[in-house]
């Protein structure tokens, strides 16, 4: 995935819609594997099998929103769970969110759920702060018109905006980044951990690139044979 979005921005474009419904495994193929802790009895039901691809060779589609890096593009992009933050305050936006979609679905193939399951603005903004800490302030005193009102007194209105006490608790739920891959990686987490504080910073200028996330550690030889 890393690789196809260096391609694309060598070429100069931007996705701006990057989300696991538009990476698609190259072949069909898989394998059944059964399903850890299940009884012999049960071995032969279906349900108790996973499908694992025979290969992990992606492409990326659906180009319809792709545009090429111009210095005027303050409208909003991509799909909801996968925006990055400058997007959110209106701030402009290039390469880097593309990057920030990548990492957010890095989690998601990592955990089996969206980083971030909302569908509201500010309460987008708790969640982020909640899983990687607070936003910066330049970031947040250069908010546009349409996302000032997201911030009060130098900080996000947080909970004193929240539309309810359903999407505090939605919020609060929500682990740190670092524990929220522990629960799921058992080999080299640090490694992960890492690059995904690297492709999920909030600051666009501080965020890795795609070919510097390739050149990452956690894609070496040496970590792939341990996995």
């Amino acid at each position: 995935m890393t690789n196809a979005l260096n391609v694309i921005h060598d070429l100069r474009l931007i996705h701006t819609d990057l989300k696991p419904e538009n990476i698609l495994f190259v072949s069909p193929e898989y394998i059944k594997v059964p399903e850890h802790k299940v009884s012999s009895k049960s071995i032969k039901d279906s349900s108790y099998y996973k499908r694992i691809p025979k290969s992990s060779a992606i492409k990326v589609i659906d180009f319809g929103s792709t545009t090429y890096d111009r210095q005027d593009q303050s409208y909003i992009v991509s799909t909801r769970h996968y925006r990055a933050p400058e997007v959110i305050l209106g701030l402009g936006w290039s390469y880097p969110c593309d990057v920030w979609s990548v990492g957010c679905i890095l989690v998601e193939l990592c955990s089996g759920e969206a980083l971030f399951q909302t569908h509201e603005n500010l309460e987008h903004l708790a969640m982020m702060e909640r899983v990687l800490g607070p936003l910066p302030q330049h970031m947040l005193k250069r908010a546009d018109r349409h996302a000032e009102k997201y911030i009060r007194r130098g900080r996000l209105d947080w909970p004193e905006g929240a539309t309810s006490r359903d999407s505090i608790k939605a919020v609060l739920k929500l682990p740190r980044l670092p524990n929220l891959i522990m629960q799921h990686v058992d080999h080299s987490a640090g490694d992960l951990i890492h690059l995904l504080q690297g492709l999920l910073r909030y600051d666009p200028s501080e965020r890795i690139s795609a070919v510097e996330a390739l050149r990452h550690p956690f894609f070496s030889r040496d970590h792939l044979r341990r996995s």
